[in-house]
């Protein structure tokens, strides 16, 4: 409902608006939340990320945590190897500005990991693509300490 609300309210303005596409991102966050309907969040997600290249592309964290979210949803619809490729993506932009020990660095090189072992162990059958999901995560220690 609040995504909906926000996106109602946003609406009317202009795209440069940032409250435009700030409404379009809590609209794809709560369409796309844990999975829930990220067939619905996939377009809204697409564009919010092309706003936000177009009009605000010097905001580089936001630009990679709209493209986090998309890769997340990528993944929730079974396109695995798009994901993969906004991952590795995400995280060769986050080496590149914050070095590769950076925290944030190591969390999206954690997940582009798991994209690839998953991604690979769906070629080998059902046992492995289990065992890829279950490896251990690189950067679990720190995801466990922001929480």
């Amino acid at each position: 409902a609040l995504g909906w609300a926000a996106w109602k309210t946003y609406l009317g303005r202009l795209e440069t608006d940032d409250r435009y596409v700030q409404g379009m991102e809590i609209l794809g966050g709560a369409l796309w939340e844990g999975g829930k309907r990220p067939e619905e969040a996939l377009p809204v997600l697409e564009a919010t990320l092309t706003l936000r290249r177009r009009h605000w592309s010097h905001e580089e964290r936001t630009v990679l945590a709209v493209q986090t979210n998309l890769a997340s949803c990528l993944d929730d619809l079974g396109r695995h190897d798009e994901a993969l490729v906004l991952s590795r993506e995400i995280y060769e932009r986050e080496a590149a500005t914050l070095g590769a020990s950076h925290e944030d660095t190591i969390l999206d090189e954690d997940t582009m990991v798991r994209r690839r072992l998953f991604a690979q162990s769906r070629a080998l059958g059902p046992g492995c693509e289990a065992l890829a999901r279950s490896a251990p995560a690189r950067g679990s220690s720190i995801a466990g300490s922001r929480a």
